[in-house]
């Protein structure tokens, strides 16, 4: 609820500084004295254009600020202003915003301390106050609100048929686009399994492997250098067996050593050991000189093997270049691709079963929908009667009230509907939509009559200026007790002349105008109890001192 509301240099206000109370607020003084300057200062918090020359004359600023203890659930949505606000609840600290409006006619907002944008202010404080006006009729006319009305005037049932109508709403909202998704996917997807079925059938002719790649390379570099390799191995053998060659060969340099060490065969241990080694040196340098030479041998060029290598590596090489530089990754691509083929080729059967869903979900939606339907026809009579009978207690004896339930152009988490409410005040003319048909002191009363039906669901705080215009007598008591009755479940805040309204207030607020030094300045002052007496009888057009006046007072206040 709004506790506390600051205003600084408003035009006439130099400073004040209203607490107010849970339940009815009001706020009373002479014609003239400034209490549409109250009204103006909470226009700017919901986000109203600045008035021309609002600003006090000699200021640069005038600075508009609200307190309000609120709950995190209030503030639920997207923006800057929703999320400070919501923080702020969460941890139990009161909110407050703000408006400051330069002599330039610029304005700044702020929620909880931060600069925000108008939108971001009116998201916050649309949540919290529930504003009605002679000019200005804010979310309590909203079609959306007039629904919410509906539903609650309807029952407990209709809020739980409304939480499942909206959680189906969603599902089906998630299931639609999923569906979409498939199709779009859906529709391009042969060339993409084309794509696909050839790279894979490019890598699956090769059937290319980590080993063969380092295996042909090296076969590769061993048959271009072939003659150079047999070359090397002939020679090699030649200087191991001396075969061919004029000069002393290794192993002929060993059998000659063997021949001179094998006088002394015998002579130490030792040495025969050192001996035998010597000896099977020579036999594995025969050896391998038999092998080099066969290796020789063996190493004839071969052009049509080599072609044949070439051409497998090309192929290699062009899927390593288009797949990620190692056969590895080559291997991972072609795994990549046969999950994605799976996935496309299975492509229909999801979207069959996608469809299912969708069918299934849109059928739980219309029956939940439907119901709410019923559930709200059968109550917009009901609720049309109630608000007849509030209106001809308000002094609208032959007023006419519908509440219409229609097909919403779009189907949303409420359902299919749409409402209205219409009026018709006066005898001879056909109902009308309510924010045509009613002024605004007819409004007031109007949306006084349905609040009090049907309540003012979450709104913390209603405003209602000048709810009494055009009213008196009997019909004014009953404003008072309508009032009186609303403000024990919602804070109300009432800008009024009637006596009977301000008898019932929890908390009475006085705006008076004083001129000193050639200078208007309007003041707000909290009543006490002998205050509030003294102002009810100037509202009564009596003085204070009037007897019958004092006694005329008591009589309201004991009523209230």
């Amino acid at each position: 609820m709004l506790t506390e509301l600051r205003i600084d240099k408003l035009l006439l206000i130099d400073r004040a500084e209203l607490r107010l109370a849970p339940g009815l607020n009001v706020i009373t003084g002479e014609t003239g004295a400034g209490k549409t300057l109250l009204v103006h200062a909470l226009e700017l918090l919901l986000g109203a254009r600045p008035r021309k020359g609002c600003v006090r004359p000699g200021s640069e600023e005038a600075w508009v600020e609200a307190v309000f203890e609120t709950s995190p659930d209030l503030f639920a949505g997207e923006g800057l202003g929703l999320e400070r606000a919501r923080a702020l609840a969460a941890a139990d600290e009161e909110l407050i915003v703000a408006r400051r409006v330069g002599a330039d006619g610029r304005s700044r907002a702020y929620v909880g301390g931060r600069a925000v944008s108008l939108a971001d202010l009116r998201a916050v404080t649309e949540r919290l106050l529930g504003f009605v006006g002679q000019h200005e009729h804010r979310r309590l006319l909203s079609p959306g609100f007039q629904l919410d009305l509906l539903d609650r005037f309807a029952g407990d049932r209709q809020q739980e048929l409304r939480d499942c109508a909206a959680a189906a709403h969603q599902e089906l909202v998630a299931a639609r686009r999923r569906l979409d998704q498939l199709e779009q996917a859906a529709a391009g997807r042969e060339r993409e399994i084309d794509l696909l079925r050839f790279e894979l059938a490019e890598i699956d002719a090769l059937a290319p492997s980590v080993a063969e790649e380092l295996e042909l390379r090296s076969e590769r570099e061993r048959l271009r250098r072939a003659e150079e390799l047999a070359r090397a191995a002939f020679l090699c053998a030649e200087a191991l067996a001396g075969e061919g060659t004029e000069v002393s060969a290794f192993g002929d340099v060993l059998a000659v050593a063997e021949r001179e060490a094998a006088a002394v065969r015998c002579a130490d241990p030792d040495f025969d050991r050192l001996l035998a080694r010597l000896e099977s040196l020579r036999l594995e340098a025969q050896d391998l000189a038999a092998e080099l030479r066969s290796y020789g041998e063996r190493s004839e060029s071969d052009p049509e093997r080599l072609a044949a290598v070439e051409e497998r590596l090309e192929r290699y090489d062009r899927l390593l270049r288009k797949h990620g530089g190692t056969v590895g990754a080559v291997l991972e691509h072609a795994a990549a691709c046969r999950e994605r083929l799976a996935q496309l080729e299975a492509v229909e059967d999801a979207i069959a079963e996608a469809r299912e869903r969708v069918e299934a979900l849109a059928h739980g939606y219309d029956e939940l929908a439907t119901a709410l339907h019923e559930s709200r026809v059968s109550a917009a009579p009901r609720l049309a009667r109630a608000v007849e009978r509030e209106l001809r207690a308000l002094a609208f004896p032959h007023a006419r009230f519908e509440v219409r339930v229609e097909q919403a152009a779009v189907a949303g988490p409420l359902g299919r509907d749409a409402v209205a409410f219409a009026l018709a005040a006066n005898p001879g003319v056909d109902p009308a939509p309510i924010r045509e048909a009613a002024s605004g002191g007819e409004l007031s009363r109007v949306l006084l009559a349905l609040t009090a039906v049907a309540g003012a669901g979450e709104l913390p705080t209603i405003v209602f200026d000048e709810i009494d215009a055009g009213v008196g007598g009997r019909t004014a008591h009953v404003v008072g007790e309508r009032l009186a009755s609303v403000a024990e479940s919602t804070q109300v805040l009432c800008v009024t002349h009637l006596p009977q309204v301000a008898a019932r207030a929890d908390a009475h607020f006085r705006v008076v105008k004083e001129l000193a030094a050639g200078s208007a300045t309007t003041r707000v002052e909290r009543l006490a109890n002998d205050a509030v007496v003294a102002e009810l009888c100037r509202m009564l057009g009596a003085d204070e001192s009037d007897a019958g006046a004092r006694r005329h007072v008591e009589t309201l206040r004991r009523a209230a």
